[in-house]
């Protein structure tokens, strides 16, 4: 609160640059400024005449037909303030709603797209426009999402936002590897421990901006694993699920390099296995794009899968399998009397479409790597494992697409121990830290909510919560 005061006595102006420290304006400045202090306002009345020729001018137009013009005119009416009742008057800003209204019935699905792109650049809010139209928000959600137009209502919230990031990053040196460093911090990994080993803790945000694109193999990967996908309306819907303390900020930071997510929370049924959790609260991460912006199949067969991984390069097989360790695998170090082992495993669910990856999996991964791998059966599911000296080359081949901060923590340890970088009682001392408590309270289960509250200040959400755009 102090550092807020503070700032705001100094004069921190979000709209404008201060002037400080860049000398005494010139006359020409000075005589700038003044004229733009002094330019002449126009009246309500005189901006009603604009408005109202303008109207009149646009409905000529829709009765020649000339839909280009009409959208001009529109355009014109916009910048005007002419769809501003509180400028205008209500009369003329209902007309405005209303030449709105009659383009869009006269218009075809690119006109309508057009119109949409337009008005959203020009700053109009969706609620004017749900109401020109006659729409519920529902609709006109989907139409966005028909038209692939990503808008926001509130563009001022979103700007103070990033005024704000940018305000910590410099003054106060918030960026994202001290953001990263406090989520492990929170899960009680001993960060200045890592940090003398010469292990970098946040290794999994280098290249994770680079998932941009949607084509990486890396999001192929995630799709056959956490990543759940959802058909509606010409459009797809990308959703991550978590309730624990590391996925809640992962997921939200691996969404936000494709769009900006929304956040849901909701409570989830009271799980039997974990019996000191009365109420786990879950986080959905979601972002809605256009049909054409998923580039790989939604549903497949296990030829249409091996066809695929077939046509992968090298580099590419490991991007999917990086996406499979992120989101169904598990890397461990183990360690007992005397006997150390190391698996990495890919799990699938029994009797259902993912178990058929695991086989192609494994063919594609001993044909193209030479490594070669097991599937074992269990209770509820399948895994394909990894031991050992495989385990580690195919550690080797995909870690350095790995993002999930625990995971590519355990996979940058093991490495450096097999790479002579660390002793196995480092290992040991290092690699217990990141291990999960099953069967009591443990900070990492179960406290997605709070961590993702503690991630702040650089967090915002798409509307509704917290979450990661700025990492």
């Amino acid at each position: 609160m102090h550092r807020i005061r503070c700032i705001t006595k100094g004069g921190f102006k979000i709209n404008r640059p201060p002037r400080v420290g860049k000398g005494p304006m010139t006359s020409k400045e000075v005589s700038d400024t003044s004229n733009e202090a002094s330019q002449p306002q126009p009246t309500q009345a005189g901006r009603i005449e604009t408005c109202t020729e303008l109207i009149s001018k646009a409905m000529k137009c829709l009765g020649n037909g000339d839909k280009d013009c009409v959208t001009r005119k529109i355009e014109e009416l916009v910048k005007a303030n002419c769809h501003n009742g509180n400028a205008v008057g209500r009369e003329v800003a209902d007309k405005v709603r209303n030449v709105v209204h009659e383009l869009w019935l006269v218009s075809n699905h690119e006109e309508e797209c057009r119109l949409l792109r337009m008005l959203r650049d020009l700053g109009v809010l969706k609620g004017w426009l749900r109401n020109a139209l006659g729409m519920s928000t529902k609709r006109l959600n989907k139409w966005l999402v028909k038209c692939g137009i990503d808008w926001e209502d509130r563009v001022t919230r979103s700007e103070v936002v990033k005024k704000i990031e940018d305000l910590l990053r410099e003054r106060f040196g918030w960026d994202e590897v001290k953001i990263c460093e406090e989520l492990f911090k929170f899960i009680g990994i001993d960060v200045d421990a890592f940090r003398r080993y010469g292990i970098k803790l946040c290794v999994w945000l280098e290249g994770i901006n680079e998932l941009s694109n949607l084509r990486n193999p890396y999001w192929f990967g995630l799709k056959a694993s956490d990543l759940a996908i959802e058909e509606y309306d010409g459009g797809v819907r990308l959703e991550l699920k978590t309730t624990n303390s590391i996925d809640a900020v992962f997921f939200a930071k691996l969404l936000s390099t494709v769009k900006a997510p929304s956040l849901k929370i909701k409570w989830e049924r009271r799980m039997p296995a974990v019996k000191y959790v009365h109420k786990p609260i879950a986080l959905s991460f979601r972002v809605d794009l256009n049909a054409n912006e998923w580039p790989w199949p939604i549903k497949l067969s296990a030829d249409e899968l091996e066809r695929i991984l077939n046509s992968l390069s090298n580099e590419e097989l490991a991007m999917f399998i990086a996406g499979l360790l992120d989101g169904d695998g598990t890397v461990l170090y183990i360690y007992r009397r005397d006997h150390e082992y190391v698996l990495v495993k890919i799990a699938a669910c029994k009797d259902c479409p993912k178990r058929m990856m695991l086989d192609v999996l494994r063919d594609a991964i001993a044909r193209k790597f030479g490594i070669t791998g097991s599937i074992n059966s269990h209770k509820t599911d399948d895994a394909l494992k990894f031991y050992n000296e495989n385990a580690v080359r195919l550690l080797r081949r995909v870690a350095k697409y790995m993002h999930h901060p625990l995971r590519r923590l355990r996979a940058e340890l093991v490495l450096a121990y097999y790479d002579g970088k660390i002793s196995r009682d480092e290992l040991i001392k290092l690699y217990e830290q990141t291990e999960y408590v099953f069967g009591a309270p443990d900070v990492k289960h179960n406290n997605g909510l709070d961590v993702l509250t503690r991630a702040a200040p650089q967090t915002h959400t798409h509307g509704v919560g917290p979450i990661l755009t700025g990492m």
